[in-house]
Order: C-alpha cells, then structure tokens, then sequence
C-alpha cells in the first residue's frame, strides 16, 4: 500500500523516499532526538537506512505506517515523521512521532499526529491506540494528552521501560 497524503494547516504527511535519507539520518543521528526513541541510541548511517527502510516497508507490510512530515511551503524536506505502527511483539497499534530538534516546541508533532490519529480511527479503522513514550520524555506525554490519550500502565520497550498511553475509537 502506498502511503495516501494527508493535510493539516502547517504541515503536509506523506510517504518517505530515498530523497528523505539525509534529513532522517540527521534527525536520528541527533542524540537528542534519539535518546527517546527505538534503544535511545542515536543511528548511524547504516542504521537510519535500516530504519528507513523499516518505515517505507511497514506499509507494505500491515497497510499503515509512518508519514514523513513536511511543513507546507517549506523546501520539501522531511522535518519527522509521525504515523502507526505494529511490529511483532508490540502492546498494539502505536501512534508514533517525532520531529527533528530545529522544529520541536512548535506544537508540530501534537499536529501532525492528530491527523494521524484522525485517519487511523476514520479510515484504518482501528479501535485503539497506543504510544509508548519514555518517562523522561516531558514534551511527548505533553502530546499524547492534547491527542487526549491517558496512561494505562508501564511496559518495556526495547529493553527499557516506557510509560503506555492509549486511546479508544471515539463514540
């Protein structure tokens, strides 16, 4: 399945190409950034290209995936991604962002992934939602409680612990 694009007032999701490597090697090659997703360990090159390639086949996988977000009128360049997840062994189907560390404080994640939110209940059809955020990552339980997502336990991912939000299809 090909990513559809999605809209929002500042920003525009669409599916990642392999003109959208540097940015994401940049974006998870930043320790700041890295430090609260995946293993908490920025990616090398080889590693960005192994996720990279993770995200486009997702979609092909389990039909969702992240988007590459991108600011409307801007140069075009993937600023984070955003979108759903499930790999094997996950608590459920996760809504994931990030944003590289230039564009944070914006309110740009919280936007993005209530769009993608959006679309996963309306069109994907999924009942729930996850995000599993990192207890020291104050401005992503920021976000998932704007997306109006509450705690609903601890879990461990990728051998650390992280604290699990959830939301229901509304309605």
């Amino acid at each position: 399945m090909e990513p559809p694009v999605l809209e929002t007032e500042r920003l525009v999701l669409r599916g990642f190409g392999a003109a959208d490597f540097e940015a994401y090697a940049a974006m998870f090659g930043d320790p700041e950034v890295a430090r609260h997703v995946g293993d908490g360990a920025p990616l090398d090159r080889a590693g960005a290209w192994r996720s990279l390639a993770f995200v486009v086949g997702h979609w092909r996988l389990a039909g969702c995936g992240l988007w590459a977000v991108e600011e409307r009128g801007g140069s075009g360049a993937a600023i984070g991604r955003v979108g759903l997840l499930r790999p094997e062994g996950w608590p459920g189907l996760e809504l994931a962002w990030a944003v590289a560390r230039p564009r944070q404080g914006r309110g740009l994640a919280t936007e993005a992934a209530s769009r993608a939110m959006a679309w996963a209940f309306d069109e994907f059809g999924a009942d729930r939602l996850v995000s599993m955020v990192r207890p020291g990552n104050a401005a992503s339980i920021r976000v998932a409680e704007k997306l109006g997502m509450a705690r609903d336990g601890e879990v461990e991912m990728l051998g650390a612990p992280a604290l699990l939000f959830a939301r229901r299809r509304p309605g």
